[in-house]
Parts: structure tokens; sequence; C-alpha cells
């Protein structure tokens, strides 16, 4: 009986305690440190909605965004905005305005994300400042983004931070270096070769309306399998298929609140989450251990060490810095990859097509061109550079579709940044869509088709031109994504003719990133290709 005893009072210790620290957690996390920042950024003339206790401004925005993409819009139009981030634009006006009539691109609030406080930030002075190298060690991704994004990403470089940042972004960026990315060319030609082939006889076949997504996400897939990680489409088809499914579960997930301990506690939802990440890792073992089973047989790639064995070699290297990688380290970088040079590589040259079919002028522009610089060959690294009309109708396509609409940034400890003080905690949103569109910034067109606004003009613009993000953290893959999309469209262009759809609905959405809801139609007209 006194053993029963003590064991009973333990576990009734144990069980308390736990009640007490959960508690304790959740009130400095949802009560004390929310107020405090909300009264010092308040003291600084930076004021928002009031929040709720525990949910902050979640259900507000969440509900708003519900409201605005319930239906499609009437008709094709680029002002999406306020379909996409309403409560932004609702907010912005009420909160956001400047003291001076001068500095109407300054607009700033404070809203809250369940116990996240996060500052939306517009002035791009201050953006500059806060995405330069100044600031790299003492911001990054947030706690609660990175909870959000551990079952899709993991701890691969867009969510990593501080030394493993760094330690990380040296390790990979040698695989989008010049020279590296010439020897891709190849590889990146023959998918789309494949790609116009199975479109040739889809229309051949009757069928001359097709949804060019679907045909654009399977090609980047194949793109980035075989430049990436030396392995055909089909043996990244079920991580891609995976990826997406998490994809939308962690989109859902961004929903709810989070509450300490809330993981220990079983759900359908999460072990559905589970299971997805389990069967994703088991697909990359299988193709990391391709890979060391070629290596060691003297088997590499048409384009040499890819980004796969240049991951694995660090995995054999000892550092005394603690930050060697391992082989979960491994596949959450592939992750990081597969999705990032497969879905956003998608999107941008959907939407791009989607311009294009609707502006006719440029689609011919853009042909001609192609067809003056590659004559009737495939482009060459060499041709690239040439392709002068191409590359600002591609520019026009991520300045209205950016795929990444947002870029968050969390201060890790207090600074100053133009003149605000940030206390440590407070997440500074850049909403980089509202910035793409902004009439103060772009002209009263700026919600219009227009790539000539990027003719000459291109230094001028960076700092309100955020699609791979600016500074020591920007898109590691930029130069590759770029690459990518004009040697497809050059190739499409050349390829086919094709004007949008009566059937096509404008829908924009945003899942984690911006794509069409419904996907693209165009109809397609064969070349003499």
């Amino acid at each position: 009986m006194g053993l029963l005893l003590v064991i009973t009072t333990l576990v009734f210790v144990f069980f308390l305690l736990t009640v007490l620290t959960v508690a304790w957690i959740t009130f400095f996390t949802y009560y004390w440190t929310p107020m405090h920042i909300r009264r010092f950024m308040r003291r600084q003339g930076v004021h928002g909605p009031s929040p709720k206790f525990l949910v902050g401004n979640l259900k507000d925005s969440a509900s708003m965004v519900s409201a605005s993409i319930a239906s499609d819009m009437d008709f094709i139009s680029h002002d999406i905005v306020s379909r996409l981030m309403p409560h932004y634009v609702l907010w912005s006006k009420i909160y956001g305005m400047c003291a001076r009539a001068e500095d109407s691109l300054c607009k700033k609030f404070i809203y809250w994300y369940g116990s996240e406080p996060r500052l939306c930030l517009t002035d791009t002075d201050m953006i500059k400042e806060l995405l330069s190298s100044k600031y790299v060690q003492l911001t990054g991704k947030s706690w609660l983004q990175r909870q959000g994004s551990k079952n899709l990403i993991g701890d691969g470089l867009l969510m990593a931070n501080g030394s493993n940042w760094f330690h990380q972004r040296h390790v990979v960026a040698p695989a989008f270096m010049a020279d590296k990315l010439k020897s891709h060319v190849g590889y990146m030609v023959e998918c789309t070769r494949q790609m116009i082939k199975s479109l040739v006889e889809d229309v051949g076949s009757g069928q001359s309306e097709v949804e060019i997504g679907a045909y654009m996400t399977r090609l980047t897939g194949d793109i980035i399998s075989r430049t990436g990680f030396d392995s055909s489409y089909e043996k990244g088809k079920k991580i891609f298929q995976l990826l997406e499914r998490l994809q939308s579960l962690t989109a859902q997930s961004s929903r709810y609140l989070w509450i300490p301990g809330s993981r220990y506690f079983p759900s359908k939802y999460r072990r559905e989450i589970k299971q997805l990440k389990e069967q994703v890792d088991r697909v990359l073992m299988e193709i990391i251990d391709c890979r060391k089973e070629a290596a060691e047989f003297g088997r590499s790639s048409a384009s040499g060490r890819g980004l796969l064995e240049m991951l694995l070699d660090e995995v054999q290297k000892k550092r005394d810095d603690g930050l060697s990688y391992s082989l979960k380290l491994v596949m959450d970088e592939c992750k990081t990859f597969f999705f990032a040079g497969h879905e956003t590589s998608a999107l941008l040259l959907t939407w791009t097509i989607m311009l294009l079919a609707t502006n006719p002028s440029w689609q011919e522009k853009a042909r001609s061109e192609v067809a003056e610089v590659c004559g009737r060959l495939p482009p060459s690294a060499e041709d690239l550079p040439k392709l002068t009309s191409l590359h600002l109708i591609i520019n026009e396509s991520l300045r209205l579709y950016p795929p990444a609409t947002l870029l968050p940034r969390m201060a890790f400890q207090d600074m100053k940044l133009g003149d605000l003080m940030i206390p440590k905690g407070l997440s500074i949103w850049i909403p980089v869509l509202a910035i793409h569109h902004d009439e103060d910034i772009w002209g009263k067109d700026a919600n219009e088709f227009q790539p000539e606004r990027f003719a000459g003009r291109s230094f001028s613009l960076t700092r309100h031109f955020l699609p791979f993000a600016a500074g020591p953290r920007n898109c590691v893959g930029q130069a590759y994504a770029m690459m990518e999309a004009k040697i497809v469209l050059a190739m499409f262009l050349s390829a086919f003719s094709f004007t949008i759809s009566n059937n096509y609905r404008h829908a924009p959405i945003n899942v984690l990133t911006l794509r069409p809801k419904h996907g693209v139609l165009v109809h397609l007209t064969p070349l003499d290709y």
C-alpha cells in the first residue's frame, strides 16, 4: 500500500506540474507577451485591430479571406489584392495611414495571428534595411512558422535560422552557380521537348483545349527530379503527390490555434500528417539509397555532381561546431527543393502562359524574338540573355502573380529599424502582393499587364520587386528558375500559338502559394515546330 501511495502521489505531482507549466506558458504566450508588445508598439504610433484572447485576429482574417474567395471573379482582372488579402486592405485603411501625406507608402499596422504579433510593413526603405546583411542574424523564421511547416519541409534551408542557415546556404549554393546551371540546359530542353510532344499528341487527338497548369507541373517536376536528384519524374511523382497533400494540410493547419502540449493529443488530422510525412521520407530514402549505390559503382549523372550528391557528401564530414548534416536534414533539404523547384516554377509558367494567352500582341512579340535569336533550334545558354522581351514578360508575371505573396521575418532580439524600435518576438510581414500592385509605386496601371515597365528600370525597382525576396536570404534558386522559365516558354512559343478558353474561370487563391483555383484552360494551335 505504501508503494502504491508513493506512485500515486508522484503521478499526481507530475500531472499537477504539467498542468501548471502549460498554464504558465499559455499565460505568457497568449497574454503577457502580446500585451507587452502591443503597448510598446502603440507608444510608437503603430496600431491595429484589437486582438481576442488566444486567437488574436485569426478568426477575423480567416473569415474575410473565406468570404472574398468564395466565388470566382466576374472577369479576368489582375486587381487581386482585395480578393486574397481583404484584411490587409481593411486594416491598412483604418490603422495604417501615415501622419504625413507624402508618406503614403509607409503604411504599417500590427495584427495578431493567434499569439504571434505581426507588423505589416510596406515602407520599402525599411524593407530594404530589414532584408540587408545587417539583420540576417537578428531575424529569421518564427517558431510558429517552423512549427507549421515542419512536416512539409522540416529544417531545410527555407526554415533555417542563424548559423544553421549560413551553413546550409553555403552547402547548397554551389549547385546553383552559373557553370552548374549551364550543365542543366540539356536536361531542361529534353524535358520540355517531351512535354511539347505530349501536347501535340493530345491536340492531334482532338483535345485542343488543355489545362496547361497540369502539364507545367509535370514538366517542372521532371526537370527538378533530373537536375537536382538524377531521378526520373516517375520516381519523383510519389513525392510530389504526397507533398501536395501535405501542403494542403499545412495550409489548413494555419487556420487553427496552437496550444502548448497539444501535439501530445492524438487526432485524425495529426495522424494523417504523420502518415504522409513517413511516406515522403520512405520514398526519399529510396532515392538516396539509389544515389549512394550509383556513387559506389562510379555511375554519375550527365550533369555531374547534383544537389543530392553535395548534400550526401556533407553527411560524411565531421564538424566540431555541431553543424554537420544528418540524413534527416538531407531529406528536409530534398523536400524543400522538390517543393520550391517544382511548385513555384510551375506556377510561374502557368500564370505567364495565362497572361500571354490574354495578350496576343506580347505573345507574338516574344515568339518573333525567339525565332530571331534561336532560329528553329531550342535555346542555348548563350541565347537566354538575348531574350529580353521574354525577360520583361516573366518579370511582369512575377509582379502580378508572385508565387509567394508574403515575406516574413521575426525579430530575435530588440532592434532599431528605420524610426521604429522593434521588440524581440515581433514578426514583420512584408505583403509582397500588395507592394507589387501599389499604384503609388507602379502607377495607375499597376493592375495591368505592361511588361515594358521593367525595360531599363530594373535597378530603380529593386526595392519594390520582391518575388525572390532580397538581400542575403534571397531565393538561392532564382537564377535556376529564370533560366528554366525562359527555356520552357521559348520552346512553348515556338511550338504553339494559344488563346484563353471561354471556359477559363479566373479565381486566384492562396494555398501557401498563389495558384489558379480551377487551373488555366487554353486553346492550343500547333505551329511548324
